[in-house]
């Protein structure tokens, strides 16, 4: 699903015509091979995250819409995520849902994100980017986006979650699930060999 973010804020015009240059104060972008962006968002239960809180540790972005067909069968009975996010944090890893829906749209309202959780029995943060600005640095443009953060605080991958949006595979293809091979080629200190895939949703 698109996602939908609200209007940049206007430049300052004042500054500009004082002759002084007005600042940027967006971290970013987000650059393959390049230290991840730095964030600060709050919880659907209201707990402050940072990215920092996880030196040293794997990070998977997912970025997340609960009313999005393509989040909603792959956190359904048999989906890809219905246990991955746990299975990686229980070796160590940390899984970052992120909402970038103003709150008065349906994918970004409060409740219909928790009622989401609460049926798919979902275990990690969500994080609400009602502005859209880390979805914005990131580049996130669809639900599921996903970003694979290394140990080292390094962009590896970004791209579509697998290959099998809703489960159909293209005709002639074996399914691969992107994330999954991202993660497995850091676990065994190689270079990600597909860094980046078109997303889909």
């Amino acid at each position: 699903m698109n996602l939908t973010y609200l209007s940049a804020l206007p430049l300052l015009l004042a500054l500009r015509l004082a002759g002084t240059p007005a600042e940027d104060p967006k971290p970013g972008p987000a650059d393959l091979g390049k230290p991840a962006p730095a964030f600060e968002l709050k919880s659907l239960d209201g707990k402050t995250v940072k990215l920092a809180d996880f030196k040293d540790k794997l990070v998977v972005l997912e970025w997340f819409n609960p009313n999005c067909p393509y989040c909603e069968y792959a956190y359904g009975e048999g989906g890809p995520l219905r246990d991955y996010p746990e299975q990686l944090r229980s070796k160590g890893g940390v899984w970052l849902t992120v909402v970038s829906e103003k709150p008065d749209n349906p994918g970004g309202d409060p409740e219909n994100i928790k009622r989401f959780v609460a049926e798919n029995k979902m275990k990690a943060p969500v994080l609400l980017d009602p502005e859209g600005k880390v979805g914005k640095m990131y580049g996130a443009k669809t639900t599921p986006h996903m970003f694979v953060i290394s140990e080292k605080g390094v962009l590896v991958y970004r791209g579509a979650l697998d290959n099998a949006p809703r489960g159909k595979v293209e005709k002639g293809n074996t399914r691969a699930n992107y994330v999954q091979a991202a993660i497995a080629d850091l676990s065994s200190g190689h270079t990600v060999t597909t860094a980046e895939t078109k997303p889909y949703g």
